[in-house]
């Protein structure tokens, strides 16, 4: 697979309700089928030495509420946005 990594979702990010000590695992590819969490798509692109180019990022929710995940997987903030998408231009 030659596929462009990680794949833009939207521009915008995914507002989801989250409960106080949940785990979520947030898609750093934008392959999951399963927005904006990990389904496992990743597994499928290998470095070299068969190791995931990506791979989830956990989230722990330290309070109920709702909470922005980045959707353009470009955020340097782990799993949620940090504006990102505002500066990516279209290709």
């Amino acid at each position: 697979m030659n596929e462009k990594l990680p794949k833009i979702v939207c521009k915008k990010p995914f507002q989801i309700n989250v409960e106080a000590g949940k785990k979520y695992s947030w898609c750093s590819c934008g392959l999951s089928n399963n927005q904006p969490f990990c389904d496992g798509a990743h597994k499928a692109f290998k470095n070299s030495d068969g190791t995931s180019i990506m791979k989830s990022i956990p989230y722990i929710a330290t309070e109920s509420g709702v909470v922005n995940f980045c959707g353009c997987k470009h955020t340097k903030n782990g799993a949620l946005c940090d504006g990102s998408h505002l500066s990516i231009k279209d290709e």
